[in-house]
């Protein structure tokens, strides 16, 4: 993230059919794209949040696979996309679909795995059972802004999304209409079960 700023990004991997889908791409060494090879082909790239994209582009070039986003990417606006989703998009993979926060400023969307009851977000929600992966700066500047052990809902991207005089709160109790028990955002790491009523406790507290 910079200097002396160290955390985790999380790529997440649907495989159906020996297809893969690769959500919130993150580079790997090459040790670790043999690995990704052996699982399948990679056919698709799928693009959650505005804010993650650095490493779309290595993807693409690499595999040539068909590239999600929704409209509007700013961060990164290269790819370009081959398919530009919304909430009545169908993903083909393992019965998924889209959530889209509709009230944000910039885009940020979740898959929903219906067969693990698994909620794939990228910076609204993010699950962190340590910080283990974070240098100690990151550690110190991440307190400061909120976090904590156990679900959060990332207040400094809450921040920056929310239009003036708006709010989000809307989008998250839509989201809670979703049957999700299991979830993993694109920091920190799986919440494995009890996530939807986390989520609500969280709001709770982020959306008085």
């Amino acid at each position: 993230m910079g200097p002396g700023m160290r955390m985790n990004r999380n790529m997440l991997i649907l495989r159906e059919d020996g297809e893969l889908s690769l959500i919130n791409p993150v580079r790997m060494s090459e040790e670790g794209l043999k690995d990704l090879d052996s699982l399948g082909k990679v056919v698709r790239l799928i693009r959650l949040g505005d804010f993650h994209g650095l490493d779309d582009r290595f993807y693409v070039d690499r595999y040539r696979p068909q590239f999600w986003c929704q409209a509007g990417q700013g961060t990164y606006d290269e790819p370009k996309p081959d398919v530009i989703f919304d909430t009545t998009t169908t993903l083909p993979v393992l019965g998924a679909s889209f959530f889209v926060y509709e009230r944000a400023r910039f885009p940020e969307a979740a898959i929903l795995v219906p067969r693990n009851r698994l909620l794939i977000a990228t910076d609204s929600l993010q699950f962190y059972g340590d910080f283990s992966y974070f240098s100690g700066f990151t550690k110190f500047a991440f307190k400061l802004l909120g976090f904590k052990l156990g679900l959060n809902i990332g207040s400094p991207w809450v921040k920056r999304v929310t239009r003036k005089d708006d709010s989000l709160k809307q989008d998250f109790e839509r989201l809670l209409n979703l049957d999700f028990d299991a979830l993993i955002g694109a920091h920190g790491g799986l919440l494995k079960r009890d996530a939807k009523e986390q989520v609500r406790k969280q709001m709770a507290l982020a959306f008085q």
